[in-house]
């Protein structure tokens, strides 16, 4: 896989992660009304879920490099 992806792929996952952790941490430890943390944690799932359909769009993405390659390759 090229680097330049390897590095794209570290950039987005980093990122999402600091999301995730700056919400988690907002959630118990910034606000004590109970609303704002409902909503804090249904923002925490939604990332989440978003973080597990990225994986799938990357690993599609990788296939299809990976498919090219091969097939550059042949020729």
């Amino acid at each position: 896989m090229s680097i330049v992806v390897e590095g794209v792929l570290l950039l987005i996952l980093a990122g999402a992660a600091a999301i995730v952790i700056t919400l988690a941490v907002r959630l118990f430890k910034g606000s004590t009304d109970r609303a704002t943390k409902a909503e804090d944690a249904q923002i925490i799932q939604e990332i989440y879920h978003g973080l597990g359909r990225l994986e799938k769009r990357i690993e599609s993405l990788e296939t299809i490099l990976f498919d090219r390659k091969q097939e550059n390759r042949r020729e």
